[in-house]
């Protein structure tokens, strides 16, 4: 798909990124531990308390400068989390993932210049995850 010129992609669970892969695992295991129901916080904090556990490192809620024709605005994008320096999360709780949100986290990924995402929805019944690619070039 064609975006501004840019290709993205959404990619489902695969060890060819094993960060990735480590990162989903551990969502999987504070839904599997939490259930679905509760506010965004409370995952938030849950994610943040397994990443912990496992090693993974990771910032939250981390600014991010928008650019206009190379012009700094004012206005800061501010992701949910950013781990291992590299992959930007945006996280829900709502009942779907919609087309809004993989567009929120691919203008997360335009404005870091970071390349990998994840959105994870933790309201539903069982964990949604999509992985997203910004700049994607095949070798």
């Amino acid at each position: 798909m064609q975006v501004a010129g840019k290709a993205y992609l959404l990619l489902g669970m695969d060890q060819r990124d094993p960060e990735t892969y480590a990162i989903i695992g551990a969502a999987m295991e504070v839904h599997a531990q939490l259930g679905h129901g509760f506010l965004e916080n409370v995952y938030h904090d849950a994610l943040c308390a397994e990443l912990t556990l496992r090693g993974i490192p990771f910032q939250r809620e981390v600014q991010f400068q928008v650019l206009y024709k190379g012009v700094p605005l004012s206005v800061k994008y501010r992701s949910d989390l950013v781990c291992l320096g590299s992959i930007i999360f945006e996280l829900k709780a709502i009942h779907r993932i919609s087309s809004v949100d993989q567009a929120q986290l691919l203008n997360y990924l335009k404005a870091s210049g970071l390349n990998r995402g994840l959105l994870l929805n933790f309201g539903s019944p069982s964990l949604q995850h999509e992985r997203m690619v910004w700049n994607y070039e095949e070798e």
